[in-house]
């Protein structure tokens, strides 16, 4: 095997074990030790101050109905990205919720977008969206590549369920990496969505 073999072999390999770690966690806690700029909050919301925020990184691709779809198009808007998998439980617990805060601010200037992650078919996950009545558009990531564009020390998504908020520049304003509930997940919009 050649030496470029057996790296890139290396890091399919880290990849995977880095996304297997990371599967359908329940929640728990990360700092913002360091240079990252992030505070997390008590209800294990992790925050960043507007001037201090990264841009999120490119997050486009076919959704799971075949679609074309690029979060950038969404620039000028608060972007909710939630991480999900139809074989996760959290995920299937908060889903009414994001379901619900969907529809509620559609036309207030909050676009919510999913990133169906580890599911080896489209088929279970356009059931999911069916089954908890979420009508608005997710990314088809089975092999979690759009996870690992997004840059270490900055608010990416490391389990699933997690879920960032955009602000209207696209930085990433806010992640829970945890199951959301309806309170919570209103905690991260609105301060993000009062933003001048």
């Amino acid at each position: 095997m050649s030496t470029r073999s057996r790296a890139v072999l290396f890091s399919a390999v880290a990849a995977a074990a880095a996304l297997t770690l990371s599967a359908c966690g329940s929640g728990g806690t990360s700092g913002g030790g360091g240079h990252t700029n992030f505070i997390t909050g008590n209800n294990g919301i992790d925050t960043v101050a507007k001037g201090s925020r990264e841009a999120a990184p490119d997050l486009s691709g076919k959704t799971i109905d075949g679609q074309t779809l690029d979060v950038a198009d969404y620039k000028g808007q608060v972007v909710v990205i939630n991480v999900w998998g139809s074989w996760c439980g959290p995920c299937r617990a908060e889903g009414k919720y994001f379901a619900q805060v969907s529809k509620d601010y559609a036309g207030k200037g909050v676009q919510f977008v999913g990133i169906n992650t580890r599911d080896t078919s489209a088929t279970p996950a356009i059931a999911f969206e069916k089954d908890e009545g979420i009508t608005y558009p997710s990314l088809y990531d089975p092999d979690g590549r759009l996870m690992l564009r997004f840059k270490k020390g900055t608010l990416n998504p490391q389990l699933i369920p997690s879920t960032l908020v955009l602000d209207r520049d696209g930085k990433i304003a806010a992640r829970a990496l945890q199951a959301l509930d309806e309170e919570n997940l209103l905690r991260m919009i609105k301060p993000v969505l009062a933003e001048k």
